[in-house]
């Protein structure tokens, strides 16, 4: 599905990806987890086309990542990119006439599921409902890999155990892969299916939940501590 093949990213003098070589699987829900500056926005953006690698090659079902490769990733960035006089039903018409693979009836059902209220402007919004309009663009698009960074991010913690589990509902993950970044771990755990470990640019670790859960009798925070301990050789 998604494949890193001795990929490195370079900004200036900050190394952001070093020497990768990773394959995700095809229908699963993956947690991509690190500490800041580790290198997960910039994984994200790989995949999704928005940078280009400085070495190596990105594989989307067996297509370079660029530009173009927008038709079958979806992208949900940390940043807002709204116009902000349009009401949520504006927008999600907008969105579809860029996107025609964006599902207007599923994202009526998203935004009713996540209680925003279809006439209201971006600009009146809160960060929290901005943020989960940005769910339903993202997860209303038909496409086979949607990346989410920081999807909870503004959400009250009174409803992200809510909307987590709601998510399910809307992924196919006959025909989808969704990877997540998120520094809420605890939250988005009941979702995931396998987790990855960055640091520094670099894939420390790449297991199955159920493997940690089964093997270690941990959770995803602990073994996450584990696996960057032993990276410091602590």
């Amino acid at each position: 599905m998604i494949s890193f093949e001795n990929v490195s990213k370079r900004y200036l003098r900050k190394q952001a990806i070093s020497d990768l070589t990773l394959t995700i699987p095809e229908g699963k829900i993956v947690g991509l987890v690190g500490t800041n500056g580790s290198g997960k926005s910039t994984f994200m953006k790989l995949i999704a086309g928005l940078v280009s690698p400085s070495g190596g090659t990105v594989l989307v079902k067996g297509e370079p990542a660029s530009r173009k490769i927008a038709a079958k990733v979806a992208y949900l960035s940390e940043l807002d990119a709204f116009y902000s006089f349009y009401t949520v039903k504006e927008t999600i018409h907008f969105f579809a006439s860029q996107f025609p693979d964006l599902n207007i009836q599923k994202a009526y059902e998203i935004t009713e599921f996540m209680e925003v209220d279809l006439e209201q402007k971006l600009k009146h919004l809160s960060k929290g409902n901005r943020g989960r309009v940005k769910i339903a663009l993202t997860l209303a698009r038909d496409v086979p890999v949607i990346l989410m960074d920081e999807p909870l991010s503004g959400l009250d913690p009174m409803v992200r155990d809510s909307i987590v589990k709601g998510l399910l509902s809307f992924i196919d993950l006959d025909k989808q892969t969704v990877i997540i970044t998120t520094h809420e771990v605890t939250e988005i755990e009941p979702l995931l299916e396998t987790v990855i470990a960055i640091r520094n640019g670099k894939v420390l670790a790449m297991e199955d939940v159920e493997t940690i859960r089964e093997r270690d009798r941990i959770r995803i925070v602990e073994w996450m501590k584990k696996v960057y301990q032993t990276a410091e050789g602590v």
